[in-house]
């Protein structure tokens, strides 16, 4: 016979239309990561920023978003998921249209940090959201599935609609088809999607705000600059800031009853081990992607968009591991899934670790199976830790998790950046200064020097380019392996299915309430 209780707590056709509509705004701040690749020529041309504002008009959106993630996390347990959400919504839609009419470069990069606020908002309520529609952890999982995928198509897919746009319009369409977007949010979420919000959550820590901000900003920023420039003593020094103050800011959270952090949040099994093993992955992720992107343009010399399209390729094996991890982990340990998740990935690595200069579909297979092991990961440990974590707490369990991929994205491409750049300045340690730089400065150096002397140049740039890249593939390929002991090991016992833990009876009437 069936059982009433849990034919309950199965979601119907609402829920899954609701969640339909969440997977918008995951797409929308997920592509706008990538959305500046083609736009900044145009926008140069007509903005003429300095080269400090050009980098500003990038990193203004990814401070904002990484920075405000564990606040706005903790505000919408306190006022709300929804009611952030289309906060939110309405920010990101008026900064797109203050974007795309923006009439100087200061005014690009007050919009920029403006579409980051509201990033940060949107990303931790959609997958709040998503662990408060689906109850059955099974329904849970395979959601969750769906939108670590989204999640991860979407940066490849903003290059590409980037291109696209600017093909038939003016650079400031990359951000206005944002508008209608947030129009069809606004409209929809407040029909399909019920409020939810902690019933108890206490007074709202102001001081932890400019605290949690100031230790995750000098992080990010010294990781950002170490991928970007090398290793530097000011570089290293705002490391040590944003760390110092980080254990203040976990110092203050342990003392306190109304805490940012709830240590609510650490007593489900499952929840510090799944935020740790998504960092990991997200620094896979990101390090992987420092190298492939220059590959195809620099190395292979194909145009911005064309590079964008091949970069596609990947996607269409995401979209099938994600759904079929879920399965799998319903069927057997969910520890054996994760692990293997590692495996497939540092497969990836291995394979990106084989490339030469001219190894098209190598590297995209390569990328492929990277993609596939790291969101079977990442979407597994983040249905793990939103299971664990208690229902009125999921805004700030999300938040966690997404403020874990920011800094381990920014810590892969810090870390393998750094090993493959000194492989390749050590290459070229009598090539011109430009050239030995960077690869970009190599092409660069090339093209001026001309004919056969400028293509030796690039030839040898390439070749310590890809030497580089291969020391970088075997480190990666290195670590997921010991990442893969590690979640063996932090997650035996776990069990089958996409739940963390079966509730007491207490804890079953606290979530019935609440829900």
């Amino acid at each position: 016979m069936t059982n009433p209780a849990a034919t309950a707590r199965l979601a119907g056709r609402r829920e899954w239309t609701a969640f339909t509509v969440l997977l918008l705004p995951l797409l929308l701040v997920s592509m706008d990561v990538s959305v500046l690749y083609f736009a900044i020529p145009a926008i140069t041309a007509q903005l003429d920023p300095t080269a400090t504002q050009q980098l500003w008009i990038f990193d203004s959106y990814a401070f904002a978003l990484s920075g405000l993630l564990i606040t706005m996390g903790s505000l919408g347990d306190r006022i709300g998921r929804r009611r952030l959400l289309l906060i939110g919504a309405g920010a990101f839609g008026l900064a797109s249209a203050a974007a795309a009419y923006a009439t100087s470069a200061e005014m690009l990069i007050a919009a920029r940090f403006l579409l980051g606020v509201g990033g940060a908002t949107l990303m931790p309520s959609t997958l709040a959201l998503v662990r408060n529609l689906f109850r059955d952890d099974r329904q849970r999982g395979k959601a969750i599935a769906l939108w670590s995928g989204a999640m991860t198509g979407g940066v490849a897919l903003g290059s590409v609609l980037s291109g696209v746009m600017l093909n038939h319009f003016w650079w400031g369409s990359v951000f206005l088809v944002n508008v209608p977007a947030m129009l069809l949010l606004l409209a929809l979420v407040p029909a399909l999607v019920p409020e939810f919000k902690d019933p108890a959550p206490g007074r709202f820590d102001l001081l932890s705000v400019p605290l949690s901000m100031a230790a995750v900003l000098p992080v990010v920023y010294g990781l950002k600059e170490i991928a970007a420039e090398g290793v530097e003593p000011r570089y290293l020094g705002c490391l040590a800031v944003g760390l110092l103050l980080g254990h203040v800011f976990v110092r203050r959270q342990r003392g306190r009853d109304d805490a940012m952090v709830s240590r609510s949040l650490f007593r489900g099994r499952g929840f510090g081990a799944g935020v740790a093993l998504n960092t990991i992955a997200a620094f896979a992720m990101l390090g992987s992607a420092y190298f492939t992107t220059q590959y195809l343009q620099s190395v292979l010399g194909m145009g911005t968009l064309e590079a964008a399209l091949w970069s596609l390729a990947p996607s269409v094996v995401i979209g099938a591991a994600a759904p079929a991890s879920a399965a799998l982990a319903r069927k057997t340990d969910r520890a054996h899934v994760v692990a293997g998740g590692f495996v497939l990935a540092a497969a990836g690595f291995t394979l990106i670790g084989l490339v030469d200069t001219d190894s098209l579909w190598l590297i995209l297979a390569g990328s492929g199976v990277l993609a596939s092991g790291v969101v079977t990961v990442m979407s597994l440990v983040s249905d793990m830790a939103l299971g664990a974590a208690p229902a009125e707490k999921a805004g700030s369990a999300a938040s966690l998790l997404e403020t874990g991929t920011e800094f381990g994205g920014a810590l892969g491409m810090a870390v393998l950046g750094s090993l493959g750049t000194a492989v390749y300045r050590g290459d070229l340690a009598d090539a011109e200064p430009a050239a030995r730089a960077t690869l970009g400065g190599a092409v660069a150096t090339a093209h001026r020097i001309g004919g056969p002397a400028g293509e030796e140049v690039l030839a040898l740039a390439r070749e310590a380019f890809v030497h580089g890249m291969r020391y970088a593939a075997w480190g990666g390929t290195a670590l997921l392996l010991v990442a893969a002991v590690l979640a063996a090991a932090l997650l035996r016992g776990t069990g089958t299915g996409t739940g963390t833990r079966a509730p007491d009876a207490a804890a079953r009437k606290h979530e019935a309430a609440y829900n």
